[in-house]
């Protein structure tokens, strides 16, 4: 399996790269990120305890041509149940934008794997919203994928 990452944008008044990231961010935008990426190697491994931590029980995920909408419990039965398999995940990009207890993620990459069988390979951009919890830290709330 295949993990890799390229450069972090970090938007407000300058773009950052990974590198400058932990020395030039605020605390909340670092630890977003750090959020984003456990959740893209959670899903590239499948575990479904990280998921559950990382994902907000009222999580409204919209994906395909159709539109459809799924919840937590769609997504996290996908990776228990083996129906989804990611086998390659690679950052191409990721813009971090964080007001208050408010962030975005919009992630670029190629992802690769089957679901319910059939094989796909797909550059992807998903847009990704965020909250803060003060006691669980950053949950996904909300999210979008598109193929491009």
């Amino acid at each position: 399996m295949e993990h890799e990452q390229s450069e972090s944008k970090v938007d407000g008044d300058r773009r950052q790269t990974s590198e400058e990231t932990a020395a030039g961010t605020t605390d909340s935008t670092a630890e977003l990120i750090v959020a984003e990426r456990r959740l893209q190697s959670a899903q590239l491994s499948g575990d479904v305890a990280v998921l559950d931590e990382l994902l907000d029980d009222r999580l409204i995920f919209t994906s395909g041509p159709d539109g459809r909408c799924y919840g937590k419990h769609d997504d996290l039965d996908l990776h228990r149940s083996g129906r989804q398999v990611i086998t390659r995940l690679v950052e191409e990009d990721l813009t971090v934008l964080v007001e208050g207890r408010t962030g975005v993620t919009l992630f670029l990459g190629v992802l690769e794997g089957s679901v319910r069988g059939v094989p796909f390979a797909a550059r992807m951009r998903y847009t990704r919203t965020w909250f803060y919890d003060g006691v669980q830290g950053w949950r996904l709330l909300a999210g979008h994928a598109s193929a491009i």
